[in-house]
């Protein structure tokens, strides 16, 4: 097994942002079309078409997955997405026009930044514009530029969260993640004995308070409504193997189990957690494989996400928690 670069599995990625306002959008691009599916596990999801990739529904094939920040309001970036594929005559085949579909999820950052300024129908046309310069940048950028984590005692004890992409081939079959994280818990690196990475701060804002424990205490003392929205984790997982709308379905309910054991607590009432799967069907693989392998990348594209982003409008990120920490030893 080997890594590759997202864009190695066939699909375009591209990102816009805006770091004063702290918000953007990522869209990835499947121009020829591509077999995809979506689970959605968050109690407070805002997405856009998931209805179509209901396997008892017409459209057989999406053509870019948009992920943005801006809560609701950052879904006006469809439309620059779809005027992008219009343009190159992409769509979906109707009596009148090509339509193109696009699929997509939105993330809570309005409490970061300027929250009057949210991705619109320029952000998504400018991102689209970005993909074709084939880079892969990590941390603050795209959905991920106003992304926070920890919230679970409030804004002013979370870190910064980000975006995070991870990507593997192993024979011919390649399987690739790209996460927004904007989590209420506190996000867990598994590869590195399940240590707290970011998250909820303790006063002094050096030290983790555990989202987990703190959520056991609150309720102990009769604390019942206390947790905080203006959070969610969407991404995409993308590979090359043969699916139809129900397989691809079942891999993106696959891929959450990688979000369960990066983000604690995870897939509360007040994310939105959404992840999506797109498939180029060029590899034929067995779907047990491919589930595990889609929840490995997810792992790893959260942990990359956290660790690749930087601190912004007061909010600490990993790196500079870490140098604190270091100053105070």
């Amino acid at each position: 097994m080997k890594t590759i670069k997202f864009t190695d599995i066939g699909l375009k990625i591209g990102h816009e942002q805006d770091l004063e306002a702290a918000t953007g959008c990522t869209v990835i691009l499947c121009e020829e079309g591509a077999v995809a599916g979506v689970d959605v596990r968050g109690g407070a999801p805002g997405t856009r078409e998931t209805d179509l990739l209901d396997p008892s529904n017409l459209v057989e094939k999406v053509h870019a997955v948009l992920l943005t920040g801006g809560s609701a309001f950052g879904l006006d970036a469809a439309a620059g997405v779809m005027q992008y594929l219009e343009e190159k005559n992409i769509g979906f085949e109707t009596a009148a026009a090509k339509v193109p579909i696009v699929v997509g999820a939105v993330l809570y950052d309005l409490q970061i930044g300027k929250h009057d300024v949210r991705p619109d129908k320029n952000m998504g046309y400018k991102a689209c514009l970005n993909s074709e310069k084939a880079e892969c940048p990590e941390g603050n950028v795209g959905a991920g530029t106003g992304a926070t984590v920890g919230k679970l005692l409030g804004f002013e004890y979370a870190m910064k969260g980000g975006l995070g992409t991870y990507s593997i081939q192993f024979g011919d079959l390649k399987v690739g993640a790209v996460m927004a994280v904007n989590c209420l818990g506190d996000v867990i690196d598994p590869f590195e004995g399940n240590k707290i990475i970011a998250g909820a701060l303790n006063k002094d804002k050096v030290t983790f308070a555990d989202s987990a424990v703190r959520l056991l205490d609150l309720y102990s003392r009769g604390r019942l409504g206390f947790l905080n929205g203006g959070n969610t984790v969407i991404g995409v997982v993308a590979t090359n193997a043969v699916l139809n709308k129900a397989q691809a379905n079942r891999i993106a309910s696959a891929a959450h189990d990688g979000l369960a054991r990066t983000v604690c607590p995870s897939h509360t009432m007040v994310d939105g957690d959404t992840i999506f799967t797109l498939s180029t069907c060029k590899v034929n693989v067995d779907l047990n494989l491919l589930g595990y392998l889609a929840a490995h990348v997810v792992e790893r594209a959260v942990v990359r996400a956290v660790k690749n982003a930087d601190s912004l409008h007061g909010y600490k990120s990993f790196g500079d928690l870490n140098k604190s920490l270091n100053k105070e030893v």
